[in-house]
């Protein structure tokens, strides 16, 4: 069974895409689709901005679901998901992939949740840090004795977890779990706690035009991120997107699931490798690959 898997934020390079729009009509006009959608021309970055231009979250999250989704279209009929998943803003992907989403509506959805999260950032001070070399049971008892808001966000691969947070209970935390054995507690350069309750203002703001927007029946299951299961039902697919903001994303339980379900390769649809390098750190022998033309 094949599993297509969307990277998330942070996957990001200058020439995202180019290739695609240069040797696809279809990729080309969706693109110009999407520049319409937008109302600026985000090829423009993704061509050849710099990277200061594409870390910009309003460019970051719509630069990386095109550049997914319509590697996904022009793979045609070759394209045949026996289940998806995407990392964070990649399950937006992950969605118009498995035509859960149309690709003009996931865009707007997408957009409307990185313009949200840019402003639920600006009104505390927050961050992000990985942990690294501890079992993930350590650092939830751990963040749960720190004062002030600090919890597991990223569940990326046995070893390797994000805790996110204010920033005092982030820094806080990083000590406590430096001496509890941590190999490293890193903290990220992040605009802020993304999958903390601190993103709740951007929650309710994607809420509405969430439940605005008509979400399909699959062609194939979805592992959510707060859930880590095989989703098929619509409207429980719209409630995990909308507790999704604030809700872990729960990326090494996916990998689990999906492996337990049946899939015998896994095959990254988008920018970098990130998630196969994860799908590794569960089992160096899983098959994994980029999708390409």
């Amino acid at each position: 069974m094949k599993a297509y898997v969307f990277p998330g934020q942070g996957a990001q390079f200058s020439g995202m895409g180019k290739g695609l729009y240069e040797n696809s009509a279809l990729a080309k006009e969706l693109f110009l689709q999407a520049n319409d959608i937008l109302g600026f021309n985000i090829t423009d970055v993704m061509f050849s901005g710099t990277d200061e231009e594409l870390k910009q979250t309003k460019v970051t999250q719509p630069a990386i679901f095109l550049h997914s989704t319509i590697l996904a279209a022009c793979l045609g009929d070759t394209f045949r998901p026996d289940m998806v998943a995407g990392h964070s803003l990649g399950e937006f992907s992950a969605l118009v992939a498995n035509k859960t989403l149309r690709f003009e509506d996931g865009l707007k959805l997408v957009y409307q949740r990185a313009l949200a999260m840019q402003k639920a950032c600006e009104k505390e001070p927050s961050t992000m840090a990985a942990i690294l070399g501890l079992e993930d049971h350590v650092v939830e008892e751990i963040c749960a004795t720190i004062d002030g808001i600090v919890v597991p966000a990223n569940y990326n691969c046995p070893g390797q977890l994000v805790i996110s947070g204010a920033i005092p209970a982030v820094e806080k935390a990083c000590e406590k779990l430096t001496e509890a054995g941590a190999k490293r507690a890193l903290i990220l350069p992040v605009g802020g706690a993304f999958h903390s309750p601190l993103m709740e203002p951007a929650r309710e703001e994607l809420a509405a035009a969430i439940q605005n927007t008509t979400f399909s029946n699959p062609i194939c299951a979805v592992y959510q991120n707060v859930n880590a299961k095989a989703v098929h039902d619509p409207s429980e697919i719209q409630a995990n997107l909308v507790s999704q903001l604030t809700g872990a994303v729960r990326w090494t339980q996916i990998m689990h699931a999906m492996i337990a379900d049946g899939a015998s390769e896994v095959i990254e649809v988008g920018p970098g490798k990130v998630l196969q390098g994860l799908f590794k750190k569960v089992d160096r022998a899983f098959p994994c690959s980029s999708a390409e033309l």
